[in-house]
């Protein structure tokens, strides 16, 4: 397993440290729903500086990441960040990823970290134009300061104005007095907030300024958990939960960055496949009766027929009901469908509700 440069800072945390994806996390520290509401209503700090960065430079650079990736990145500008995915050859998904465009010849992307290494071989492998490739991943960290006070929280360690600065784009500047940070008005939380991209050397140091400027708003470390219970209430897919090698972009409700405008890999195949439409789609589901639904538990019909599977599933800490989301046959998949999930050989009603869940 490996370690991220805070790892030291979480044990002394009392963090509960779990392997993911290759790497010693936090898992919680003072708990995963009280860590949730604190993210919801306040502001907190969540280390994945196990995600994977990837920097793409030269004439070509937009090329290939228009080869490989589904969404247009011809429609960034400098400044700005892009959710995409990245298609396999038979209809599934490599990964989803954020586009940074640095310049017109100089783009980040940040992909998930179980598959930094199987996504740089990817994108390698379409390499036909010589793009400079470099993997920043292991001297990267990256903070998410997620919560609405998160603005308040860190503007007296920046000169970059964090409230005007629009969802979805970054600036690069000074930062806790450390040169060339990347402030991105991104996160995986619905939250709001920034996540901030600097060299390990200076994690300990930035790590330190945000719990001292942050502490008059209540700031406090927050561990994956919490993460994966904020993204569910917001309907955030999860890859290796709700998509995977297997699972198409249209199924998985991710047409919005499948754009047909381009060639990109395997873009005839999906064209052909919305033209004609899927046989299963992702949605989301609140429980009606008492049960919380888990990864690969059984959706049954009225009958007891097997009709999908969940693919992520709580008890919302928000809304203090069990929410899911699975892939069902395309005739559940309308707004209000009555479905069940199979938790124990019981079937427990639920009903299929549009994400995201926290409004």
């Amino acid at each position: 397993m490996k370690n991220t440069a805070l790892t030291d800072i979480h044990i002394k945390a009392g963090a509960k440290i779990v392997p993911f994806a290759g790497y010693n996390m936090p898992v919680q520290y003072a708990g995963i729903n009280a860590e949730h509401e604190t993210v919801r209503k306040a502001v907190g700090v969540f280390d994945v500086s196990h995600m994977g960065e990837f920097i793409l430079k030269g004439d070509h650079a937009i090329d290939l990441i228009q080869k490989v990736s589904s969404n247009d990145a011809a429609k960034l500008y400098d400044g700005k960040v892009q959710y995409s995915c990245l298609p396999n050859e038979d209809g599934g998904i490599v990964d989803d990823l954020l586009v940074y465009r640095i310049d017109e010849k100089t783009y980040m992307l940040v992909v998930n970290a179980s598959n930094i290494d199987k996504d740089w071989d990817w994108i390698s492998k379409y390499n036909t134009w010589g793009v400079d490739m470099k993997n920043i991943s292991d001297r990267t960290s990256l903070l998410a300061i997620q919560g609405p006070k998160a603005a308040e929280a860190l503007q007296s360690l920046t000169d970059i104005d964090l409230p005007s600065m629009e969802y979805y784009t970054f600036k690069k500047g000074k930062f806790a007095g450390i040169d060339n940070v990347v402030v991105s008005a991104t996160g995986y939380t619905g939250a709001g907030g920034f996540e901030v991209y600097f060299d390990n050397e200076h994690a300990e140091h930035i790590w330190n300024a945000i719990f001292k400027a942050g502490e008059p708003f209540g700031i406090k470390p927050i561990g994956l958990g919490a993460r994966d219970t904020l993204r569910l209430e917001m309907g955030f897919c999860l890859y290796g939960n709700d998509i995977n090698d297997t699972t198409s972009p249209l199924e998985a409700g991710l047409g919005w960055v499948t754009k047909f405008t381009k060639d990109f890999v395997n873009s005839d195949a999906l064209q052909a496949q919305k033209q004609q439409g899927v046989s299963k789609k992702l949605v989301g589901f609140e429980m009606i009766d008492r049960g919380i639904p888990r990864h690969d538990y059984e959706i049954v019909d009225a009958d007891g027929n097997n009709i999908g599977t969940v693919t992520s599933g709580t008890q919302s800490p928000s809304l203090q009901k069990a929410i899911g989301m699975g892939y069902v046959k395309n005739e559940f998949a309308k707004e209000g469908a009555e479905i069940f999930i199979s938790i124990r050989d019981n079937k427990v009603k639920a009903k299929v509700v549009k994400p995201p869940f926290y409004k």
